[in-house]
């Protein structure tokens, strides 16, 4: 009873006749009601207006968001079918090898040539920063007075983490080799050059081997060099099978260990490449996939956000007309 005498109040004074000469205080207080009564009518719905456009953009960003993950993760995972049974099939490439030659992770030299193949595009989780933290600790472990230990970066995403602080280091850099499918003969020129241009005891290769789409593993292969792997022959080091065959023909043991070691390194990094390329793909999709659920998420948080808004905004509305309503029924 007391709003509804005050509002009639308040009415019948805005809506009196104009005084001729109306005296200061009157006129500070009615400019003082109008003042009341307009504020809080226009800038409420300003802001309601605004707050609800904002939250109505940001759902429209975060939906072309999602539409874009969910592209990239179809595109991976078309991509990752091919690849996957390329790469199981160049395991057995470089696997006899092994057996062959034997494999010394810890063998002591004193020219190490690091070869870290990594990718040359983002957004696929850490698969590079795992490639590169390997890299460096390798490097910090071959490396000392009378050592040297250099680098030999495959992909982008590589040498741009080691150019920051190993730059004096890179020897060679290599960018954009999965822009074409991988193929041996590519990877046989690039590894012939690499053997050419690069003074080594011992070629280390680091890439992520496939396990599955959510799971990879960073794999060190190391390679001797022929001379390197004579001596630890002669010196009974472990050197594989390759001392219990005879030699025949006109070659000498130093010849077959120099083409052995070669068509090797061929083959690992052949097998480097695609099991590389693949554990990117796999990342990517889980990625991806991570990225459109959260995107989703969000964009129920501000389904949310906009539905609350809205709906207080048309309340605040429907009291409006009410309470208009309830005055002109009490006049």
């Amino acid at each position: 009873m007391a709003m509804a005498a005050l509002r009639r109040e308040g009415r019948r004074i805005l809506l009196s006749p104009t005084v001729p000469n109306p005296s200061p205080a009157a006129a500070s207080a009615a400019v003082t009601r109008s003042s009341a009564i307009s504020q809080p009518e226009m800038a409420p719905l300003g802001a309601r207006s605004i707050s609800t456009q904002i939250v109505r953009n940001r759902m429209k960003s975060v939906k072309n968001i999602q539409k874009i993950t969910k592209a990239m993760k179809m595109v991976a995972a078309s991509k990752l079918r091919a690849v996957q049974t390329r790469t199981e099939n160049s395991r057995g490439l470089w696997q006899p090898f092994t057996a062959l030659l034997g494999d010394a992770p810890s063998v002591d030299v004193k020219k190490n040539v690091i070869v870290a193949i990594t990718s040359d595009k983002g957004l696929c989780g850490g698969i590079n920063s795992t490639s590169v933290k390997v890299s460096r600790a390798l490097h910090k472990l071959t490396s000392g007075p009378e050592k040297e230990s250099k680098y030999v970066i495959l992909g982008e995403k590589g040498k741009v983490q080691l150019v920051r602080d190993s730059r004096n280091s890179i020897e060679m850099t290599v960018t954009e080799l999965q822009k074409n499918p991988l193929n041996y003969t590519q990877i046989a020129v690039l590894a012939d050059d690499i053997l050419k241009n690069v003074e080594y005891d011992a070629l280390r290769v680091i890439f992520n081997k496939f396990q599955s789409v959510i799971s990879f593993k960073p794999t060190v292969v190391t390679i001797l060099s022929p001379e390197v792997a004579e001596k630890e022959s002669e010196a009974g080091g472990k050197m594989g099978d390759l001392d219990s065959y005879e030699i025949e023909g006109g070659e000498t043991k130093s010849e077959i260990l120099q083409n052995l070691a070669e068509f090797q390194f061929s083959c690992v990094l052949f097998n480097g490449a695609l099991e590389n390329a693949c554990s990117e793909l796999g990342a990517r999709m889980s990625a991806m996939d991570s990225s459109s659920r959260n995107a989703g998420d969000m964009l129920d948080r501000l389904t949310l956000t906009y539905n609350r808004t809205r709906q207080a905004s048309i309340t605040t509305e429907l009291i409006e007309i009410i309470s208009g309503a309830s005055a002109l029924e009490g006049k």
